[in-house]
Parts: C-alpha cells; sequence; structure tokens
C-alpha cells in the first residue's frame, strides 16, 4: 500500500512538473529562447543594452521565472582591442527551452556538436517553433556576431553591424537555428556561426533569411 502510494505521488510531481512547462509560454524555468520578435529596425538592436532589456521584456510577458536576461551578442572593437564575447555574458549552464528540455549543459556543450540546438528546441519565450529554411519566411538566420567558440570574430571588418547600432550598410555574423543551409557544411549547420548578413537594415536581414531575432539566455 506505502509503495502505490508512493508511486502515485512521483507520478503526480511528475505531472506538475509537466504542466508548468505546458502553459502555453508561462514557463517559470525557461532559461533559454529566441526572440519571437525583432526590434523593427534590423540589427539596430540599440547595443547590448537595447538586446538585453528586448529579451527580458519578451520572457516577463511569457510569464518566465527569471528576471536577468542576456543577448547572446558579441561586440567587436578595431586596432585588435578585445571586444565583449557572447558566450561570457549567459553564465555557466545548464539551459531549458520554454519546453522544458535542456539545450546545453554547460558552456562547453553549448559549444560543441552536442548542443541541443535545433529547429524542434531553439523555440520562441512562447514556445513556438521560428520557420526555418523551406518555410515562408524563412527567418533562421540568428545574429550573434560570433565565432563558433561563442567569441568575439577576428575575420576583419564589420560583423556585428556597429556593435548592434546599424540598421542600414554593414554585416553581421549570424547563426542558423534550425540548422540547414544551402551546402552540406559545418557552417551551414552552425546554430551560432554561419556566415555573414547581406546587410544590417530589416529588409537585407529578410533577403538572407532572417528577421533580426537573436537568442537569449537567462545567466546562472
Amino acid at each position: 500500500m506505502k509503495r502505490t502510494t508512493a508511486v502515485l505521488f512521483v507520478s503526480a510531481a511528475a505531472l506538475a512538473v509537466s504542466a508548468v512547462y505546458a502553459q502555453g509560454g508561462k514557463q517559470a524555468g525557461m532559461t533559454f529562447f529566441v526572440t519571437s520578435v525583432g526590434m523593427g529596425k534590423g540589427a539596430d538592436l540599440g547595443g547590448l543594452e537595447g538586446a538585453d532589456k528586448h529579451c527580458a521584456e519578451l520572457a516577463k510577458a511569457a510569464g518566465a521565472k527569471a528576471t536577468s536576461w542576456k543577448a547572446y551578442l558579441s561586440t567587436w572593437m578595431p586596432g585588435g582591442d578585445a571586444g565583449v564575447n557572447a558566450r561570457e555574458r549567459i553564465g555557466k549552464g545548464p539551459w531549458r527551452n520554454a519546453k522544458g528540455v535542456v539545450v546545453a549543459k554547460n558552456l562547453d556543450d553549448l559549444h560543441s556538436e552536442n548542443a541541443n540546438i535545433n529547429k524542434q528546441t531553439a523555440l520562441s519565450e512562447k514556445g513556438e517553433p521560428v520557420k526555418g529554411r523551406g518555410e515562408q519566411p524563412n527567418e533562421h538566420d540568428i545574429l550573434t556576431g560570433s565565432d563558433p567558440s561563442g567569441r568575439f570574430s577576428t575575420a576583419g571588418g564589420d560583423t556585428t553591424c556597429g556593435n548592434w547600432t546599424k540598421s542600414g550598410e554593414g554585416s553581421a555574423i549570424v547563426g542558423h537555428h534550425d540548422r540547414q543551409g544551402l551546402k552540406d557544411t559545418w557552417h551551414m549547420k552552425s546554430w551560432n556561426s554561419s556566415h555573414g548578413s547581406r546587410g544590417c537594415s530589416q529588409d537585407q536581414l529578410k533577403a538572407s533569411g532572417g528577421a533580426g531575432l537573436f537568442y537569449c539566455f537567462a545567466p546562472n
């Protein structure tokens, strides 16, 4: 009898946890998401501060418990000075999406082939999938300004649309949240460092398969 009671108790607890992650965007435990909308000005996000604020506002509206959010974005400094590394902004992990699925256990896991970021797991703060390659419109280009290890790029030229302040000429490195591209190569399958955008305006981002979306993480 006691064993049956214990089993029922565990089952009830599991159902309760599942319910938390099934409230259509009200998931208290969410610590990772793709922004459901950009900021409307292409890659001009108001710098890192503006991007972080956008993450926090979207998370709050979705019912997330975490209140501190960081955009997964790097910045670049001319003259060889050190920029900001996206990987150093987001804590140590683990991180969970709006359905409670772990996308990475830690920083090394996140920046390895084991990263569980793909079309099924890279959900918006509402717990909804983001349109990818083969859908209309394709929005799989996610702004990062980062190299595969999550650090600012040393490729040269503009890789961050003026450190996220430009909405005209320039370029920004993007990743593919759906891990798909024109060719079957590693960079086309990269969630954080696939290629440079055609420009920084909203229309230019759309032209290459983006919408000005970016990743948000709750530091932990």
